[in-house]
C-alpha cells in the first residue's frame, strides 16, 4: 500500500518542479522578448519620423543636393563601432568555452569572400534605395512621400514569398492590393502648393512618385534579403552579427554615394549651400548630423526586429509611420491634407490592419503549436524521471 502512495507523491512532486521551472522561464522570456520588441518599435517610429522630417527640412530651407541627403542616411555608421567592439569582447569569452566543441563540428563558417560579397550587395542595394528616396522627397511633399513609401510593406510581402517562403494569405493579399491602390491614388491628386520649390509640375511629381516607389521596393528587397542571409549565411542572430551587417552595408553604401557625390560635381556646391541655408550654418550642420544619427538608430531597431521576429514584422512597424508622418508634416510644415491624401491614408491604414490581423492569427497558431509541444515535452520528461527513479 505504501509504495503506490510514495510513487504518486514522487510523480506530483516531479511534475510540480517541472511546471514551476517551465512557467518561470517562459514568463521571463516572454515579457523580456516583448519589451525588447516594443522598445525597438518605438525607436523605429520616432527615428524614422524624425529622419524624414529632417530630410524635408533640409530641402525646404535651401538644401538642393540629393547626394548629400542620401549620404546622411549612411554616413553615421562609425558611431556603432564602440558597441560592436564591446559586444565582441563579451562573446569572445563565451567562444573560448565552446572552442573545443566547435573544433569537432562539421559546420564550416562562411569564408571572408562570402561575407564581403554579402556586404557589398547589401551596401549597393541600400545606397541605391537611399538615392531614390532622396530624389522622391525632393519632388514630393513629405506627407505624399510617406504614403507612397507605405508600399514597401506590399513589396516586402512579395519578396519574402520568393526569398523566405512566406505565405501570402488572403489578408496579406488584401494588404498588398490596398497599399498599391493607396499609392496610385496619389498620382492623381491636385498640385500641392505646400510642397518644396523643386516640385514644379506633374512631371516632377511623377518623377518623385516613380523614384519613391522604386526606392521602397529596393528597401523591401534589402530587408527580405537580410533575413535570408541571417538564416543561410550568418547561421546565428546575435547582436554582433546585426551590428556587423549595419556597419558594413552602411560602409559600402557610403562609398557608393560618395563616388556619386564627387562624380556629379555636387561637392562643389556644399560650401555655397551652407552659406545660403536659410536657418544659418550651424543649423545646416546640425540638421545633417541629427539626420544621420536618426537614420542609424532607425536601422539598428529595424534589423533588431528582423533578428527577433521577421522582415515582414519589421515592415509592419515601419508602416505605422504612415498616419504619423503626414500629421507631423501638417503640424511642422503646414502641409495641406487633400481629400485624395485622406483616402490614401485610410486605404494604407486598412492595408496595415489587414496585415496586422494576419500577424495576430500567425501568433495564435504559433502559441498553440508551442503549447502542444511543451505539453508533450513535459509528459516525456515526467516519464523519463519516473523511469530513472524506479531504476
Amino acid at each position: 500500500m505504501g509504495e503506490p502512495q510514495v510513487e504518486n507523491q514522487l510523480n506530483i512532486s516531479f511534475e510540480e518542479e517541472v511546471n514551476m521551472a517551465n512557467n518561470s522561464t517562459s514568463w521571463r522570456e516572454k515579457y523580456k522578448r516583448w519589451i525588447e520588441i516594443g522598445f525597438n518599435a518605438v525607436l523605429i517610429l520616432v527615428c524614422l519620423s524624425a529622419a524624414t522630417l529632417l530630410g524635408e527640412l533640409y530641402y525646404r530651407e535651401g538644401g538642393k543636393s540629393t547626394w548629400m541627403n542620401s549620404l546622411v542616411q549612411m554616413v553615421g555608421f562609425p558611431i556603432l563601432f564602440p558597441i560592436l567592439l564591446l559586444k565582441k569582447r563579451e562573446e569572445n569569452r563565451d567562444e573560448e568555452h565552446m572552442h573545443k566543441n566547435t573544433i569537432n563540428s562539421n559546420n564550416k563558417n562562411p569564408s571572408v569572400w562570402m561575407f564581403l560579397s554579402v556586404y557589398v550587395f547589401l551596401g549597393l542595394l541600400l545606397g541605391g534605395s537611399c538615392i531614390l528616396n532622396a530624389v522622391g522627397l525632393l519632388h514630393l511633399p513629405v506627407s505624399t512621400f510617406s504614403l507612397i513609401s507605405a508600399s514597401q510593406l506590399g513589396f516586402n510581402a512579395l519578396f519574402s514569398f520568393f526569398l523566405n517562403s512566406q505565405k501570402i494569405t488572403t489578408y496579406i493579399a488584401n494588404s498588398i492590393i490596398l497599399l498599391t491602390i493607396s499609392s496610385i491614388l496619389l498620382v492623381f491628386q491636385p498640385d500641392d502648393s505646400s510642397s518644396n520649390d523643386s516640385s514644379k509640375g506633374k512631371g516632377y511629381v511623377l518623377i518623385g512618385f516613380i523614384c519613391t516607389l522604386f526606392g521602397s521596393a529596393g528597401y523591401a528587397l534589402l530587408l527580405s534579403a537580410t533575413e535570408r542571409i541571417f538564416r543561410n549565411v550568418m547561421k546565428k542572430r546575435t547582436l554582433k552579427e546585426v551590428m556587423s551587417v549595419v556597419i558594413w552595408q552602411s560602409f559600402f553604401a557610403t562609398c557608393a554615394i560618395l563616388i556619386g557625390l564627387f562624380a556629379s560635381g555636387e561637392w562643389r556646391w556644399i560650401k555655397t549651400e551652407m552659406n545660403e541655408y536659410k536657418l544659418g550654418k550651424v543649423s545646416y550642420v546640425m540638421t545633417l548630423v541629427w539626420n544621420a544619427l536618426a537614420w542609424q538608430i532607425y536601422t539598428i531597431g529595424l534589423l533588431s526586429l528582423i533578428m527577433k521576429v521577421s522582415a515582414l514584422f519589421a515592415n509592419v512597424i515601419t508602416a505605422l509611420s504612415v498616419p504619423l508622418i503626414p500629421v507631423l508634416a501638417l503640424i511642422f510644415f503646414d502641409e495641406k491634407m487633400s481629400g485624395v491624401k485622406v483616402i490614401s491614408m485610410i486605404l494604407a491604414i486598412w492595408g496595415f490592419l489587414s496585415y496586422g490581423y494576419q500577424q495576430y492569427l500567425d501568433e495564435v497558431k504559433l502559441k498553440t503549436e508551442l503549447s502542444k509541444a511543451k505539453e508533450e515535452a513535459q509528459v516525456s520528461l515526467v516519464e523519463t524521471g519516473l523511469n530513472h527513479r524506479a531504476n
